[in-house]
């Protein structure tokens, strides 16, 4: 996917680390050290799921499954929590959250609540050298930007 006009909405830049691409989504990290959380931005104008062409919408799933694969691999998690909201940045984002029956704000949502501590530059680095260093998603096109 190819658009030039296309912008990430600068409310994330408050919020996360932009860390990669895959073919359609841009990968970013939520600034929440205590939750694996991610939010893949596709490249689209569109701002609902069901507005998308099918090949894009499937696309933008099968990367969503390789994330959820990803957290479950990588972190320590009890459930996945996939979801598109919107109701704050109204730009497409969807969210692969990695929960844990012990964090901070189990069993409610992570959203609206602040986190404990967020992420230094060093913790960063490790979490996108795991991105970028899986091979899975590497075959999907996943690269850092």
């Amino acid at each position: 996917m190819n658009n030039n006009h296309f912008v990430i909405d600068p409310g994330f830049d408050e919020l996360c680390f932009t860390l990669g691409k895959f073919n359609t989504s841009y990968v970013l990290l939520m600034n929440n050290a205590e939750i694996p959380w991610f939010i893949l931005i596709p490249e689209t104008q569109e701002v609902e799921l069901c507005d998308l062409a099918f090949e894009v919408h499937d696309s933008i799933f099968n990367e969503i499954r390789c994330m959820s694969f990803f957290v479950k691999r990588e972190f320590k998690v009890d459930k996945l929590n996939v979801a598109s909201n919107g109701n704050v940045i109204r730009q497409m984002h969807l969210h692969v959250i990695g929960r844990r029956f012990d964090d901070y704000c189990w069993p409610g949502v992570v959203w609206g609540t602040d986190a404990p501590s967020t992420y230094d530059q060093s913790a960063v680095d490790e979490i996108s050298d795991l991105l970028a260093s899986d091979a899975s998603l590497k075959d999907l096109g996943y690269r850092r930007v």
